[in-house]
């Protein structure tokens, strides 16, 4: 069952499909209609953020490409020219309802460090407090694959634990999540409420995806899983239809609900480690470490038989079996150069080792988060 009464702060995503026409371009009758929704909200006592794709879109339209090009620069330099046209046209229609917006920009590396994550906690909430809605998209600009976030499926999720909110609300150009394919089964049903994500619901995300977008179904589903794990909700709708964000809180029940109550609940810690920091080594450990991590506890020396990558004492590294598999994800009290030095050691030869002993643990229970146990690529 929805519970939609004591929500106050509410992240939109909106896909390049709800804010253009067929042909790629810009709809600004679409961001209007957009607009009008998230000033009922805020008449109805709500804060908003938005999540806005479409940066590359207006950049076509402001030099009149007919069609997108295929190189990554190319790419980059339309997102440039785009994100300031875009800002441009939610600046003019914000003033329309006396609402004032802002332009944020972010990569994966903000989530990574704790002290940038701190920063844009601190930047996103002054902004609430001064009544301005933050508009959020990845800086495509400057992205390379290394810090980019991928989606803006992804990236709204990410910023659910930044501002505390309440539900994330993805707008899509779909009605929801379906049992099969509607394109290809006409039995397939919506669904409009998810108690829980298992893989019945994974599979049914696979296949489907969007015209003008980067994400289908199976971001979407990552995004609730993010968002449910965090003990929050978070309902895909369809902004093709009339008042489909505004249908979410009345009876109507717009779209599918996934429920925050059923996630892990993540504390902020583990939450940070398990999806917004950006691993950067691995650690292999014997079958013994693997289980002593299982059963929570701290990762010793004597149970590393190997070390990839290079990175720094208090950075966050991959936990890997010797088969692959990724048992657990934390932030590392030596160094990797370090760690190849006391592998396979017990904690008391550290000093004897290192001319120093700062830490019996590589790795502390506290400091580490126990994953499904995936293949690691």
């Amino acid at each position: 069952m929805r519970k939609t009464k004591n929500i106050k702060r509410v992240i939109i995503k909106v896909g390049s499909s709800s804010l253009c026409h067929q042909d790629g371009y810009i709809d600004q009758q679409k961001i209007l209609y957009l607009v009008m929704q998230v000033a009922k909200l805020i008449e109805q006592g709500m804060t908003v953020v938005i999540v806005s794709s479409g940066a590359i879109s207006a950049g076509m339209g402001a030099m009149e490409l007919p069609r997108k090009p295929e190189t990554l620069p190319q790419k980059q330099a339309l997102a440039a020219i785009g994100q300031a046209k875009l800002m441009q046209i939610y600046e003019e229609i914000f003033q329309l309802f006396h609402l004032k917006c802002s332009q944020v920009l972010l990569n994966h590396g903000d989530f990574d460090d704790r002290q940038r994550l701190l920063n844009l906690s601190h930047t996103m909430n002054a902004l609430i407090d001064y009544g301005v809605i933050p508009i959020v998209n990845e800086n495509d600009a400057l992205a390379v694959e290394e810090i980019r976030v991928g989606d803006n499926d992804t990236l709204s999720a990410l910023l659910v634990p930044v501002i505390d909110a309440d539900l994330l609300i993805l707008v899509s150009d779909i009605d929801g999540l379906y049992t099969d394919n509607p394109h290809v089964n006409p039995q397939a049903k919506l669904l409009k409420y998810v108690e829980h994500i298992d893989e019945k619901i994974e599979k049914m995300a696979s296949g489907s995806t969007s015209k003008l977008g980067t994400g289908g179904m199976a971001t979407k589903i990552k995004a609730a899983k993010i968002v449910n794990d965090y003990g929050k909700d978070m309902v895909i709708v369809n902004g093709q239809k009339a008042n489909s964000i505004l249908h979410v809180f009345d009876e109507h029940e717009s779209g599918t609900w996934f429920n925050g109550g059923s996630g892990q609940n993540l504390k902020a810690k583990a939450h940070w480690l398990t999806y917004r920091s950006h691993s950067k080594g691995k650690i292999i450990v014997d079958d013994g470490a693997c289980l002593a991590l299982k059963a929570h506890k701290s990762l010793l020396p004597s149970g590393i038989v190997d070390v990839k990558g290079q990175f720094l004492a208090g950075q966050v590294v991959d936990v890997v079996s010797q088969k692959g598999q990724r048992i657990a994800k934390g932030i590392v009290q030596y160094s990797s150069l370090e760690i190849i030095m006391i592998k396979g050691h017990q904690s008391y030869e550290i000093k004897h080792i290192l001319d120093r002993h700062d830490y019996d643990e590589v790795i502390h229970v506290n400091n580490m988060v126990i994953l499904g146990g995936d293949t690691n690529e």
